[in-house]
C-alpha cells in the first residue's frame, strides 16, 4: 500500500521530476549526462520498473516511470540514482553536500487520458526552453528514438505509442504529427499544476478508479497532495 505521504500506485506511470539544488546545474559535460542516463537504465532493470519518457535539462530531470508490481521501486530507482550522481559530482568537483533539491515530485497519471500528453510535455522541454529547434535533435531526451531509427535502451515503448502505426515508420510520423502539433493551454497548465502540487495527473473517473482499487478517496482540490482518507 502506498504511503500518504507520497502515493505510488503500483503498474501506473508517474510523471516524476527533480530539480538540482536551488536550481543549480547538475549536468555540465556530455559525460554528467552519460553517467545519469546509464544509471537510469541500471536501476529500471534492478527494480523492474519501465521508462516511458525522460529528459534530462541542465538543472533538472523530467521523467515518467512505472514502477511495476511494487510501488516502492520507485522511490528506490530515484534513490539510487540521484545518490549516484551526487557522489559522482562531488568527486569530480572536489566538493560535499547534495546537489539535489530535495526529495523528487510525483505525478499519478492516467494513462488512458494523460500519459501521451505527458510524454510530450516531457520531451518538449528543450524546445520551449530554446535550447534546439526541433526536440529530435536534444540529445539527452526519450524523443529522438521515438521518431528517428535510434536505439535508445532506456526507453520502454509505451502501448499507445505501439498503437499508432503496423511499423516504425507509421508510429514515427503519428508521434511526430502528435507532439508538435498545437498543445491546449489547459493541458500544460493541468500537468505543471499536477506535479507540482503532487497530484492526479487524470480526471474524476480516473480518481474514482483509484479509489476503487485501493481504498481510499482521492482529491484534487486546492493545493498541497491529494486529500487521502482510508475507507
Amino acid at each position: 500500500m502506498p504511503r500518504s505521504d507520497r502515493i505510488i500506485v503500483p503498474d501506473t506511470p508517474h510523471h516524476v521530476m527533480q530539480r538540482g539544488h536551488n536550481r543549480q546545474a547538475v549536468f555540465i559535460s556530455d559525460e554528467d549526462y552519460t553517467y545519469y542516463r546509464d544509471n537510469l537504465l541500471l536501476f529500471k532493470q534492478e527494480f523492474g520498473c519501465k521508462v516511458y519518457a525522460y529528459c534530462l535539462m541542465t538543472n533538472h530531470v523530467h521523467l515518467i516511470v512505472d514502477p511495476g508490481p511494487d510501488p516502492e521501486s520507485l522511490s528506490k530507482l530515484m534513490k539510487r540514482v540521484a545518490g549516484r550522481q551526487t557522489r559522482y559530482v562531488n568527486k569530480s568537483e572536489k566538493r560535499s553536500g547534495s546537489i539535489w533539491e530535495g526529495r523528487f515530485k510525483s505525478s499519478i497519471i492516467s494513462t488512458h487520458e494523460y500519459l501521451p500528453a505527458c510524454c510530450r510535455y516531457i520531451e518538449l522541454n528543450p524546445l520551449r526552453a530554446g535550447m534546439v529547434d526541433d526536440p529530435a535533435e536534444y540529445r539527452w531526451s526519450s524523443y529522438a528514438c521515438k521518431v528517428r531509427d535510434t536505439h535508445d535502451p532506456v526507453v520502454d515503448f509505451p502501448r499507445f505509442y505501439l498503437a499508432l502505426g503496423a511499423d516504425f515508420e507509421e508510429r514515427r510520423a503519428a508521434y511526430r504529427k502528435y507532439v508538435l502539433d498545437t498543445i491546449p493551454d489547459n493541458e500544460i497548465n493541468l500537468i505543471r499544476k499536477a506535479l507540482q502540487r503532487g497530484q492526479i495527473t487524470g480526471g474524476n473517473r480516473f480518481r474514482e478508479e483509484l479509489s476503487t482499487r485501493l481504498g481510499m478517496r482521492f482529491s484534487n482540490l486546492g493545493p498541497g497532495r491529494p486529500k487521502v482518507v482510508k475507507n
